[in-house]
């Protein structure tokens, strides 16, 4: 007997309706990335390893799936190699490519690539899917898709205002009101590494603090003790852990914790800049919060961070985030090309749209109308019909056998189609239509014109 088939830890098969909610999801991004000037591009599902990894710090390089050679991969593997068990030595001699972890490295490799081909500020979007060895969990994926905006080639904190003004955009667009953008800047943590005296830590001290609203306070001081950093930096921190108000609130603690380090305050300048704009521009549901326990676990960003949290009440994670990069493409041969972008959880946000019932009910409908199968002949005339209202932008089809009726109104009815019509003998001598509406059982007699004008 065969063994039943089964898909990988983490990943989905999508049924219609779940398709067509994705679809409306990603296709109110693209229109509002469009409004915002962005083009799109699209770069392959797996990139040269070397290309992504040490781009994401430790962490990150570890759920980075490897694509075996093809081939006889183990003959690059020396004996040495074999009693070493080294996975540092194995891996880059049996497998040289790798499923893309994220869009903002392939991202920074075609800007590189094809630098003479584009006009800076370069501003692209990106709806694909990217793959992470991650553990499965709720709203958490292995295979899931990304739906990014970034501009290269511009310093200026206005792409950060209007990345800002982006998120509200999408958010609103999808009804998804009181979500919050949640901002900070990796200046500002660098500042305060510098102050307890971690600068050679920053990395250990940025990934255990952004971990504080999953594990608590306690977790991460033990986090951070097992990386090295003192007691008495951890005493430091203590008024990060309890930091409230509103922003200028907290941008006054910082300022007094941070006045000691140039690099600390020119992090609080820029965040002023940007709350400035966005408190003179307005949003229209979002809600913008200062959280300076934000750091976000990838290395690469260096100024202004993202995060944004589903409106109080759904519990699911972020359902956004991104953040400034200074030199990202340095990394592939072209410096000084400071970029920002930011990234849209499409998985997060449709579970946030399903628990809270905001998926319009047109965006689920499907055909129509069913034209039963009475026979060849009768089936040709239902053809002709079902031409003509597709024509019109109605969905229309006719069952393809010519089974028993009530095996045909059961599948109208599992399918949730809303009329059938009926072509017999009758109705092809008279050149009419009946049309059944299934909720009601009402029947009507119809010519083609007035089919359409029904069905429309």
């Amino acid at each position: 007997m065969a063994q039943k088939p089964s898909i990988p830890k983490g990943t989905r098969d999508f049924n219609a309706v779940e398709v067509a909610k994705r679809s409306y999801i990603m296709d109110t991004i693209k229109e509002q990335f469009e409004l915002y000037g962005f083009q799109p591009i699209e770069t392959p599902s797996f990139e040269n390893s070397q290309t992504l990894m040490g781009k994401y710090g430790d962490e990150g390089d570890r759920l980075i799936f490897k694509i075996l050679n093809s081939g006889e991969y183990l003959k690059k593997i020396s004996e040495d190699d074999y009693a070493s068990r080294s996975e540092a030595n194995f891996t880059p001699k049996i497998s040289e490519k790798a499923l893309r972890y994220d869009l903002t490295v392939p991202f920074a490799r075609y800007v590189v690539q094809h630098q003479n081909e584009i006009e800076f500020p370069f501003k692209r979007y990106q709806i694909q899917p990217v793959w992470r060895a991650d553990r499965p969990q709720k709203g958490r994926f292995r295979e899931f898709y990304q739906c990014d905006a970034d501009v290269v080639g511009s310093t200026s904190l206005f792409q950060e205002v209007e990345f800002i003004q982006l998120y509200d955009a999408v958010f609103s667009a999808l009804k998804l009101e009181s979500a919050t953008i949640k901002i900070n800047n990796r200046k500002i943590l660098s500042g305060i590494a510098e102050v307890i005296g971690a600068q050679d830590k920053l990395i250990d001290f940025t990934v255990a603090l952004d971990k504080l609203d999953k594990i608590g306070e306690e977790k991460v001081k033990e986090e951070m003790r097992s990386k090295g950093i003192s007691e008495a930096g951890i005493a430091q921190l203590q008024p990060l852990f309890s930091l409230e108000g509103d922003f200028a609130t907290q941008v006054g603690t910082l300022k007094s914790i941070l006045n000691s380090s140039e690099i600390g305050l020119k992090g609080i300048e820029e965040l002023e800049f940007i709350d400035g704009a966005i408190s003179n521009l307005g949003l229209k549901t979002a809600q913008l919060q200062l959280d300076v326990t934000l750091a976000r676990g990838l290395n690469y960003y260096t100024g202004a961070i993202f995060e944004v949290s589903a409106p109080e009440g759904v519990n699911m994670g972020s359902i956004g985030g991104g953040g400034r990069y200074d030199d990202l493409t340095s990394i592939f041969g072209k410096p000084d090309t400071s970029g920002v972008g930011i990234s849209f959880g499409l998985d997060r946000i449709y579970l946030v749209l399903e628990e809270l019932d905001l998926f319009p009910e047109t965006i689920t409908d499907a055909t129509k109308v069913l034209f039963i199968n009475f026979g060849e002949q009768e089936a040709m005339a239902c053809l002709n019909a079902v031409t003509a209202l597709r024509a019109e932008n109605i969905k229309a089809e006719l069952y393809p056998d010519s089974a028993k009726m009530k095996k045909q109104m059961t599948y109208a009815n599992r399918r949730n189609i809303p009329y059938v019509v009926l072509v017999g003998e009758e109705e092809l001598n008279s050149n009419t239509f009946t049309l059944k509406t299934m909720e009601t059982g009402e029947q009507q007699e119809l010519d083609l014109p007035s089919l359409i004008n029904i069905l429309r």
